[in-house]
């Protein structure tokens, strides 16, 4: 899990159980993660509540920063900041996962070598 997660609100007090709900969600995230990554992860999440004239929404982004100087970041809008943050998990699975394919060295596999050979 990713230890390192602050959980922030603006214009909205941060309920317990949403904390506990957001950690638990965004935690499993490094799991995803390459190997090395994991260790220095850090995750910010900030809930801001908009005031609409039909009703209250919920701005919830959430930013990801990976050792190396790699931020990883999603942003949604919701009327419920639970359903925001499921939301915003599978974001930053998509990107987390597009990040760890860029990293990895397919050459260490031998990927490169099989494909001149062909």
């Amino acid at each position: 899990m990713i230890e390192n997660i602050e959980v922030t609100g603006v214009k909205y007090k941060v309920e317990e159980t949403f904390r506990k709900y957001a950690m638990k969600r965004i935690g499993k995230l490094d799991k995803f993660l390459p190997k090395k990554h994991k260790k220095d992860v850090v995750a910010k999440i900030v809930v801001t509540q908009i005031n609409r004239p039909h009703g209250n929404k919920y701005e919830i982004s959430a930013a990801i920063d990976v050792p190396g100087g790699k931020v990883i970041a999603a942003k949604d809008e919701a009327s419920n900041t639970f359903a925001g943050i499921d939301i915003i998990e599978a974001k930053l699975m998509g990107q987390i996962r597009r990040f760890k394919t860029e990293k990895t060295n397919y050459d260490k596999k031998g990927f490169l070598k099989n494909l001149l050979k062909r």
